[in-house]
């Protein structure tokens, strides 16, 4: 089970690194690289499967259905972007339930009212404490598994300051989730404060040009922290490769000249595993 093997690697020494995937190859892409998690992100499915912005448009059961269709594609633990929970404690509930059995490993939570925004928008807006509190607790509660791990966010730093946030992650913490994400620490020294404040592991969230300083994972680990997601940089990486791509063949009226920056027809062929599947077929024939 990938939430026992999630739960493991907490209890491990060393900082686990998870970068963002928004559908299954992508998630197939970061496990290929040796990476031992995969950051499911809510910002990249909304671009992926809408091509919209991640405000708070697409349902439990949209996202529900990429995060199995990830988690189908990898043998590593996903993290999974679970926004607010989509709506009061019951919803939470039931969101948990439909994540746990999609063969997520963790759900992450967060304390904006509905519709969320991204992270690192502005115009957030929060839900109060003692309703971030209940809503862990409710979670906390409909797990199966107490390896199924529950990460409560806390977006307060950006419209309530630093001190509420810390209380905020401290109230989610005692509720009893297993990981803290603080999110959008604006320097350095606020997230060492985080750090030595929360006796539980520690998410950073790097977030390219993003409000929090930019570090790396060793970096983050000496500070105290346990788990760093990259939720954007595979979306942003796709996305550039691709324009690159379609304007060669806009200004040159084909690709040839971009085809030394793609992957092969035989290497694709590999990588997606079209040779074990057909043996895999042939074995029952």
């Amino acid at each position: 089970m990938q939430t026992k093997k999630l739960r493991e690697m907490l209890n491990q020494p060393g900082i686990i690194r998870a970068p963002g995937a928004f559908d299954a190859w992508s998630a197939r892409l970061v496990q290929m690289a040796g990476f031992p998690a995969v950051y499911m992100t809510g910002y990249g499915v909304s671009a992926s499967v809408l091509g919209a912005p991640d405000i708070g448009l697409m349902s439990m059961t949209e996202v529900a259905i990429q995060a199995k269709n990830m988690a189908s594609a990898i043998n590593v633990p996903l993290i999974a972007d679970g926004d607010t929970g989509y709506g009061g404690v019951l919803n939470v509930i039931r969101t948990v339930q439909e994540y746990e059995r999609s063969g997520v490993a963790a759900i992450q939570l967060e304390d904006q009212v509905i519709p969320k925004r991204c992270g690192h928008m502005e115009g957030k807006e929060l839900v109060s404490k003692k309703e971030m509190v209940s809503k862990v607790k409710a979670a906390v509660q409909a797990r199966v598994s107490e390896d199924f791990i529950i990460i409560a966010r806390t977006d307060a730093r950006a419209t309530n300051g630093f001190d509420d946030a810390l209380e905020r992650a401290l109230a989610y913490s005692e509720a009893g989730a297993d990981i803290i994400f603080f999110e959008a620490p604006q320097s350095v020294d606020e997230m060492k404060k985080v750090a030595a404040s929360i006796n539980k592991p520690l998410l950073a969230n790097m977030v390219e040009a993003g409000k929090t300083p930019f570090l790396t994972a060793t970096e983050l680990e000496q500070m105290g922290y346990k788990l760093v997601i990259y939720p954007a940089s595979t979306l942003y990486a796709a996305t550039k490769s691709m324009q690159d791509l379609l304007q060669c063949l806009k200004d040159t009226d084909s690709t040839k000249d971009y085809v030394d920056r793609m992957v092969g027809f035989n290497d694709f062929y590999e990588m997606v595993g079209v040779e074990k599947a057909r043996s895999l077929e042939k074995s029952f024939l």
